[in-house]
């Protein structure tokens, strides 16, 4: 490699482009990455916003007269914005050809896992303090909580197999587990749309509903036009 790279340096700076064959356009020349490393630097500065926010805000005094249930609240809403994000890394890549956009994807469902452990972790520990009878007489109360364990679950599996040790080892298993995250998508717009609906409050549930429903519409779509697409060609 470092002698194919010397060669292409003692070469002039200016060549005439070789022609074409009879009937094919030139080949385009392969889209530059070098923005990919700054980028990831700023997105994973930017993803530490909504933690930063809620420090400041309890440096602040800021949290409300229930600062426990506004940290819960925001982390869970923080946790299906970067959900919202992860898949829609795929649509993207796809709608605009930037293929490179992928190399986003496990940072994003990283800060996805990590925003809703917080979320879990203050429920669990500060407002429950790990008191198990409490936190069932919850689930009993508002279901909805035990809808949301059962994302977290899902998505503990998927940051725990998300290394790339973990792909290799897994294999073809490792795309069958990772198709969860459909599941983790629906499971946590159910857990905040039946949250919300106690309070008559749907409008952000109807929302992220609404992307969430574009989303995983836009893969059966395209899973739907696989299957036909093979069931021509066999």
């Amino acid at each position: 490699m470092a002698s194919e790279s010397q060669a292409a340096s003692s070469e002039p700076a200016v060549r005439r482009a070789s022609p074409a064959a009879p009937g094919k356009r030139p080949a385009a020349p392969a889209p530059s990455t070098r923005w990919i490393a700054p980028a990831k630097v700023v997105l994973f500065v930017a993803a530490w916003y909504p933690l930063a926010r809620l420090a400041l805000f309890a440096l602040t005094d800021r949290l409300g007269a229930n600062p426990i249930e506004f940290i819960t609240r925001s982390t869970g809403l923080w946790t299906l914005v970067f959900l919202c994000i992860t898949l829609a890394v795929t649509p993207l890549r796809r709608l605009t050809g930037v293929a490179v956009l992928v190399r986003f994807r496990r940072m994003l469902g990283l800060y996805t896992f990590f925003y809703a452990a917080l979320h879990f972790t203050t429920y669990i520990w500060f407002d429950k303090w790990f008191d198990v009878v409490a936190v069932l007489k919850d689930i009993g109360k508002r279901p909805f909580i035990m809808v949301g364990f059962a994302a977290f679950v899902l998505l503990i599996a998927l940051a725990v197999t998300s290394p790339r040790a973990m792909v290799r080892k897994l294999g073809r298993r490792w795309q069958t587990l990772h198709r969860a995250i459909y599941a983790v998508g629906a499971l946590a717009i159910l857990h905040f749309w039946w949250m919300k609906a106690g309070k008559h409050d749907l409008l952000l549930p109807k929302i992220y509903g609404a992307i969430m429903v574009a989303l995983l519409g836009w893969r059966l779509v395209v899973w739907l036009r696989g299957r036909i697409a093979e069931a021509r060609q066999s």
